[in-house]
């Protein structure tokens, strides 16, 4: 598959270390560079090191954005899509919490600002989904969470034809995270928003616009 490369630029982005729904920007890091995807609708910016795959696989019915962005050592870090159908049903709830949380007003649609999000389900007492890693980035339409427990993470948005998803589950085999490697999952989890790393992936997810 073809690797794209970003062009460099100084732009507007949000800062990583905002505080849930913080919507202010700062310049993105000299050594950043910006990508706009293949099908033209949106960019981002990204560390120059890191590498984009675009298109990262086949395209869903009448085309849309596909791209895989890997560190420089080869780690998936986030995939963007768009022209995605989607859909859900709340059958359980898992207790939550939400280490991060970000509006972002520039991907705004049909008068519903998305927002950035990680978030985990499940905790020591009472296990998350099953089968599904109970860590999560990206960027999601659904409210935020209220009482003590939450539905499954649907981190998806609405944008044009359908809806769109930029982020990951967190994986502690991709995603470098201090400590003892025996630590819980969700303890890693915790452990690797505190990261370098995890603060570069979020001024990037933060950073999607529309492109132009």
């Amino acid at each position: 598959m073809p690797t794209a490369t970003a062009t460099a630029t100084t732009t507007e982005t949000a800062p990583a270390s905002a505080p849930p729904s913080e919507t202010t920007s700062a310049p993105a890091p000299a050594s950043w560079t910006t990508y706009t995807t293949a099908a033209g609708d949106l960019a981002f910016d990204l560390p120059s090191s890191w590498i984009i795959t675009d298109p990262a696989g086949e395209l869903a019915e009448g085309g849309g954005a596909f791209a895989e962005v890997t560190s420089e050592d080869g780690r998936l870090l986030a995939t963007l899509r768009t022209n995605m159908a989607t859909g859900s049903t709340c059958t359980e709830k898992y207790p939550y919490s939400v280490l991060e949380s970000q509006d972002l007003p520039q991907l705004a649609q049909y008068g519903t600002v998305p927002r950035y999000t990680f978030e985990t389900r499940g905790n020591d007492a009472a296990a998350g989904p099953p089968d599904t890693p109970a860590a999560a980035y990206g960027i999601t339409t659904a409210p935020l969470p209220e009482g003590d427990s939450a539905c499954y993470m649907f981190h998806f948005f609405n944008w044009p034809p359908n809806a769109a998803t930029f982020g990951a589950f967190y994986n502690p085999e991709l995603n470098l995270t201090p400590g003892d490697p025996s630590l819980p999952y969700l303890e890693k989890a915790k452990l690797y928003a505190g990261t370098p790393e995890y603060a570069d992936i979020k001024r990037m997810i933060t950073s999607l616009r529309p492109a132009g």
